[in-house]
């Protein structure tokens, strides 16, 4: 009896330590392919008290999918944020890093019902990308549809080599 007992707990602690690397796996490869696009959630501590209660059970944290394309001319930066107004995302370029910014507003649409399901964040929240080539920033352009920000830089001419005479 003793030995079969044994022998389950080892079977047990066999499945648990496979079920942990296949947890662990799964999270690596997340943050992996996710980069910086585990985007923190800040709540507005102004909100209604029955909106703050509702918001304690919302995730703190959101995924921000994005992607940076390089054409000939232009850096162009998407970045998915549905669910948001355009006047709630602004963009700022320090350097070579484009920094969107904005907040995303839980709107309740009726006031007896019953969440089930809580995945999407709200709040406020920053996420900074890197570009890969300096641009000008003068000529950058911005716009938003179907919950994708789109934001075209024309890079800058002074990216090319140039060879320096040595004297």
């Amino acid at each position: 009896m003793l030995d079969s007992l044994k022998e389950a707990g080892k079977n047990i602690g066999r499945e648990l330590n496979r079920a942990w690397e296949s947890l662990s796996e799964g999270w690596r490869e997340l943050l992996s392919r996710s980069s910086n696009a585990l985007t923190p959630f800040v709540r507005n501590k102004n909100e209604e008290l029955t909106e703050s209660q509702a918001l304690a059970a919302f995730p703190r944290w959101s995924l921000l999918a994005g992607e940076v394309e390089e054409t000939g001319r232009d850096v162009v930066v998407r970045v998915e944020v549905p669910g948001m107004e355009k006047e709630d995302c602004r963009i700022t370029i320090e350097g070579n890093v484009l920094y969107v910014t904005g907040e995303k507003h839980f709107r309740r649409e009726t006031h007896d019902s019953t969440y089930h399901l809580m995945e999407r964040a709200y709040g406020s929240f920053q996420r900074a990308i890197p570009l890969p080539r300096n641009v000008n920033i003068d000529q950058a352009e911005a716009n938003y549809k179907n919950g994708v920000l789109t934001v075209r830089l024309p890079k800058e001419d002074g990216g090319k080599a140039k060879s320096v005479p040595v004297s």
